[in-house]
């Protein structure tokens, strides 16, 4: 696996790629990897003729910089899991490389960043669309991994690459959890071992909206308080959000339906989870 450091170095790997009628897949992360993100590595290594991925804690979209700290990093852990996933490169860059001094150009949406995770993190999703548009100008790639697990930053990525006419394919893959459900995210392994008991909570509350939608039953209201009564009461568990919105825009549904969403953000300790579900239009359910 070739590990590439600059911006150039990064250029020239894919233009070279391309001269021999490669095609390019590209995973980015900000590191801390785990099964979730290797899924998407092997869903590229399948795709694509060769593989790129990212390890960059991206500092413009922290809203606190204690989280920005705490961020796992472990460079030769990542590197091995990449490198056993059949990955090609590995790019790292350094803050500044990314974010010069002088850089004062941001790449944002007008709606679809307002809710949902948006609404308690401003400035969270610019970030991400900065990081992602410099990121694909860097790496050029032909395909783009992402995964379902944060499915407002894939609707975002994906409006984004249809607005500005990106020459990238964007394939969103399904969440990847434990053997107890709960969705594998890097923040995972700062709960302690009674938070990750309360934890399982979050995705016992995605399996009964699936029933509750199973079931025929269209009551947006009441799949929200029959969500909500899952952490009600539960000590050191806060609900920042539970809602049930349309797939396309983001914006709160009048009804359970297909082309609905009920996604949920929870805070166990000091740690943020989030989750969700999507409503289908053969009256299934699905988190990927």
């Amino acid at each position: 696996m070739d590990v590439l450091n600059t911006i150039n170095d990064m250029r020239q790997w894919t233009a070279d790629a391309r001269s021999r009628g490669e095609t390019v897949g590209f995973v980015p992360t900000m590191g801390g990897l785990h099964e979730g993100h290797i899924s998407l590595v092997r869903a590229s290594v399948n795709e694509c003729d060769r593989t790129v991925a990212s390890i960059f804690v991206n500092p413009a979209q922290f809203n606190e910089k204690k989280d920005l700290d705490q961020y796992p990093r472990d460079l030769d852990r990542d590197s091995a899991m990449l490198e056993s996933a059949g990955c090609s490169a590995l790019f790292t860059v350094a803050d500044k490389a990314m974010y010069p001094d002088e850089h004062e150009t941001w790449v944002y949406l007008d709606r679809l960043p307002e809710h949902l995770c948006g609404l308690d993190r401003p400035g969270h999703f610019r970030g991400v669309t900065t990081v992602v548009t410099k990121l694909f100008n860097i790496v050029d790639p032909h395909r783009a991994y992402f995964g379902w697990k944060d499915a407002q930053q894939a609707t975002i990525i994906k409006r984004m690459v249809e607005d500005l006419n990106f020459a990238v394919a964007i394939r969103c893959l399904p969440t990847v959890r434990d053997a107890d459900g709960l969705a594998l995210s890097s923040r995972n392994r700062r709960l302690s071992s009674d938070e990750r008991k309360k934890a399982l909570l979050v995705p016992r509350a995605i399996e009964n909206a699936k029933e509750f939608f199973l079931a025929q039953k269209n009551d947006r209201q009441a799949l929200i308080d029959e969500t909500e009564r899952f952490f009600r009461g539960v000590e050191g568990v806060a609900v920042d959000y539970i809602s049930l919105v349309s797939l396309s825009d983001l914006e709160e549904a009048s009804e359970v339906a297909p082309g609905t969403m009920l996604a949920l953000a929870v805070r166990v300790g000091q740690t943020r989870l989030i989750d969700n579900c999507r409503f289908t239009e053969d009256r299934s359910c699905s988190d990927s």
